[in-house]
Order: structure tokens, then C-alpha cells, then sequence
């Protein structure tokens, strides 16, 4: 059974050097999914980092290579068009990042992301408790019982 399942922004810390990178790279010694729009956020936030001069173009191509050898398993996104559009609904916030959730979801696992404003929305809706906030966590840390 799946640990947890994991968003751009917990997967990114594992080739880029950010706040939370620890705990990021705790998880890999767990059980992760994702949806498969998980390489494509990924390789859209190192473009931006390259835009923003914050990483060279060979280090973006060196941590999406890394990226690709993530012990992450990938799942096609089609199955949860539509829970992630009542989750976009009702969390008023982009369906890309609800397809996260609604994956955690329809697998039973909890979710991690480092994405706090998401994260909140979540929490105000009643789904908190499927959410976890990865600057909240120790590393390393127990998967769910």
C-alpha cells in the first residue's frame, strides 16, 4: 500500500536545494504516488527557476534527470477529472493541484504537499486531516496506520 502521495512542490526539493528539502527527502524512503502531471508541473517549475536565474540551464537539465529516476509511482491523471473539479469547486482553488488530492483520495492515503495556502484551503473545507503540510512534519517520519 501506498505511504503517501506527493506534489511538485515536495518532489522539486529533492533535486533543488530549498527550505524543507530534509523532510522532502525523508519521504523517498516511503511509498509515494503521483499523478503523471506531477512531470510536467516539475519540469515547468525548473523553466521558471532558469527565468529567474536561480538555477543554470544544465542544473535544470541535471535535476530533471534526476526527477525521472524518482522512485515515485506515476498514476494517468483521467480518473480524477472529476473529483478534482468538485475539489476545485469547492476549495476555490486550481483543479491541477486538486488532481493531487483527489488521487490521496481515491487511493486512502494522505497527501503531502508544501503547498501551505492549498493546504489551508483544504484544512478550511473539513479535508485537513488528509493533508499534510510537509513543513509540519519530522523527519524522518511514520507513514499512516
Amino acid at each position: 500500500m501506498t505511504d503517501f502521495a506527493i506534489d511538485a512542490s515536495v518532489a522539486i526539493k529533492w533535486v533543488v536545494d530549498e527550505p524543507e528539502t530534509e523532510q522532502a527527502l525523508a519521504l523517498l524512503s516511503h511509498d509515494l504516488l503521483a499523478p503523471d502531471l506531477l512531470v510536467a508541473e516539475c519540469a515547468n517549475i525548473l523553466w521558471k527557476k532558469v527565468r529567474r536565474t536561480e538555477l543554470t540551464e544544465a542544473e535544470a537539465s541535471l535535476a530533471a534527470r534526476l526527477l525521472t529516476r524518482a522512485d515515485v509511482e506515476l498514476v494517468p491523471i483521467r480518473p480524477q477529472l472529476e473529483p478534482a473539479t468538485w475539489l476545485a469547486i469547492l476549495l476555490n482553488h486550481p483543479a491541477y493541484d486538486c488532481v493531487y488530492l483527489a488521487l490521496a483520495e481515491a487511493r486512502g492515503c494522505l497527501f503531502v504537499t508544501a503547498d501551505t495556502s492549498f493546504a489551508r484551503k483544504a484544512q478550511a473545507a473539513g479535508l485537513g486531516a488528509k493533508v499534510i503540510v510537509l513543513g509540519s512534519i519530522a523527519s524522518p517520519i511514520d507513514p499512516p496506520a
